[in-house]
């Protein structure tokens, strides 16, 4: 019997740890990520794919700047630099997806699709940025953008006095392009959607689309867009195996199979790092609750081994 599933790319799925971010490097990362997806096509999955862009945004708008000060060509808004990393990247995995599926022998059409995600615009989410975008800064460059460009920072989760810029991280609330996601992968294709979570816009007074400067986090986007097709399952591939109670502390524990309640409780004591496990969590909560059948998060090369990663399987119940 096919299943739905949408499988959601971390970020180290096109740049890890501290590769410079050259075409080959993404290229050659995107190949070894996609491969490991054909296990899941094997076995009669019907696939959505997301994926992050927070290097790559961060990329864009420094383009941006480069560009303002020695050229003076107008800087794009963010929610056009996340569009243009949404068609960059889906462009590259569609491409790395289809070579794949040619060498092994499958036949499937792959479409990517540039989304909009609702939000709102009275979101609290937008008095505190935390999103993390673009590379990591040392606290001296950090200070420096800080004054030159008004930018927000936060010290980096992952190197230890770095620092990344963070920006407003509304939740959302509706997949616009739904309908014809669900249309597409129901008669068989592959989608690549909700790239980065989506371009942030909402309606106004008249009904009018308009957008707002801020990301939407990769992970809740996946988890709201498996929701709205009707997805079985979620998949959120990142750079560990498991999920961990006190990550990287001396009390760290794997927690490989969980339930909703026990998945609420560590959440709600701060078990999980916000803005890296956290919205994880949260997505699969979100899916599970609406009627999702199960949540994997795991790392991208443990797909093949059939009692990989952390798995979130309990439905939700009042």
């Amino acid at each position: 019997m096919e299943r739905l599933a949408v499988v959601a790319l971390g970020g180290n799925a096109l740049l890890r740890g501290n590769e410079e971010g050259t075409i080959e490097q993404q290229e050659k990362n995107a190949t070894e990520t996609v491969e490991n997806l054909v296990h899941l096509i094997k076995d009669g999955y019907n696939l959505v794919i997301t994926h992050g862009n927070g290097p790559q945004v961060g990329n864009i708008l420094m383009r941006n700047d480069a560009g303002e000060k020695l050229y003076n060509i107008a800087p794009m808004p963010l929610d056009i630099c996340v569009a243009d990393s949404q068609g960059g990247i889906g462009y590259m995995v569609e491409r790395m997806l289809r070579n794949v599926l040619i060498d092994h022998g499958i036949q499937k059409n792959v479409i990517t699709m540039v989304t909009l995600v609702e939000v709102d615009e009275h979101d609290p989410a937008f008095k505190n940025p935390t999103k993390r975008i673009g590379k990591i800064y040392s606290k001296e460059e950090a200070d420096r953008l800080s004054n030159e460009k008004n930018w927000m920072f936060k010290p980096s989760s992952k190197v230890e006095g770095g620092y990344n810029r963070v920006v407003f991280s509304p939740t959302p609330l509706d997949i616009i392009n739904k309908e014809t996601i669900e249309l597409l992968v129901n008669n068989g294709n592959i989608v690549i959607a909700a790239g980065g979570g989506g371009t942030p816009v909402y309606y106004d007074k008249d009904n009018t689309i308009r957008t707002l400067d801020a990301v939407i986090d990769k992970d809740l986007a996946s988890g709201l867009l498996a929701k709205n097709i009707n997805a079985d399952e979620l998949y959120i591939l990142t750079d560990v195996p498991f999920i961990y109670k006190d990550f990287k502390k001396p009390t760290q524990q794997k927690l490989e199979f969980l339930d909703f309640a026990d998945t609420q409780k560590y959440l709600e004591m701060g078990t999980f790092a916000e803005g890296s496990m956290e919205p994880k969590i949260r997505a699969c909560l979100n899916f599970l609750k609406d009627g999702g059948k199960k949540c994997v998060i795991t790392e991208a090369k443990k797909l093949e081994d059939k009692s990989f990663g952390s798995k979130i399987t309990m439905h939700y119940e009042d």
